[in-house]
């Protein structure tokens, strides 16, 4: 078990005033059988912000808030206290079903929402034409960590070098991307062969040598989960499987089910943005 303290804060400086915003921010962590949040608070600035909860389709948490009023800044904090306690174990034989079952019109009709791609994870012709024979002869099991050895000699991190908007097939292009482009192209090579898939957003404490009680700068983060008879789960940026430093705030078929903020507004003639994620080890 391992109890992380987490800072995530953003902030927008508009160049003009905005004269309203509608916003949403997905920023709270998920309890479930492998996390547990103990404290979560948002702060919205400026503070005559009208801020509501609920939860979306997928189970996140959204904070919605809107700002009838002229502002100059927008400023949003969330600090979170969590417990995580992740146990991958190596499955079984029995524990893996079989194609037949994951062709089934059970399976199709459960997993609806991670089998067909989205606009963010289809991998394009050249990838959809290489997966069959990465997979060939394997078990679904074993053929997504085929999948995954094969990304990893195939495409390299390198931040900056797309945007939230590149989708898997135009990482695939430049065979390079960030944590969600190697998120959405293992989800779009998964899905081609009719293993469900899902994206996974949320954060990772990048240094397991930092001591108890020392704050360092984290990471936003994007890795996934696939289904082969249970939910299993991959982080291809650093080729394992999430452990007890990595934070889960939603589920969706891509980025755009999960983005940390996002929203409309009027006026504001442009912006500068500051993001900052600082993470702290309590035990």
């Amino acid at each position: 078990m391992t109890r992380l303290s987490i800072v995530h804060r953003t902030a927008y400086k508009y160049n003009k005033r905005v004269t309203l915003s509608y916003n949403e921010a997905r920023m709270t962590p998920l309890t479930d059988s492998q996390q547990v949040v103990l404290e979560s608070v948002v702060k919205v600035s400026p503070t005559q912000a009208a801020v509501s909860t609920y939860r979306d389709y997928w189970g996140t948490r959204v904070t919605a808030f809107d700002m009838q009023m002229p502002h100059e800044h927008l400023e949003v904090v969330s600090n979170i206290t969590v417990e995580v306690h992740r146990a991958e174990k190596i499955p079984a034989e029995s524990d893996i079903v079989g194609w037949d079952v994951l062709a089934s019109a059970e399976t199709l009709d459960a997993f609806s929402d991670w089998l067909p791609q989205s606009r963010l994870s289809g991998p394009g012709d050249e990838v959809l034409g290489i997966i069959p024979d990465v997979v060939a002869g394997r078990n679904p099991h074993e053929a997504a960590m085929a999948v995954f050895a094969w990304m990893r000699g195939e495409m390299t991190y390198m931040s900056g070098s797309t945007a939230v908007t590149t989708n898997a097939e135009e990482a695939w292009n430049q065979r390079q991307g960030v944590c969600q482009d190697l998120a959405h192209l293992a989800i779009g090579a998964l899905r081609s062969c009719g293993i469900p898939a899902r994206y996974v957003s949320g954060y990772l404490h990048p240094r397991s040598s930092a001591g108890v009680g020392e704050t360092v700068a984290g990471q936003s983060h994007a890795w996934l989960e696939w289904w082969d008879g249970e939910w299993r789960s991959w982080d291809p940026t650093n080729h394992k499987p999430a452990g007890d430093f990595h934070v889960t705030v939603a589920r969706g078929r891509d980025y755009r089910d999960v983005s940390p903020l996002k929203g409309i507004l009027s006026g504001g003639g442009g912006s500068a943005l500051s993001v900052s994620v600082e993470i702290t080890q309590l035990a």
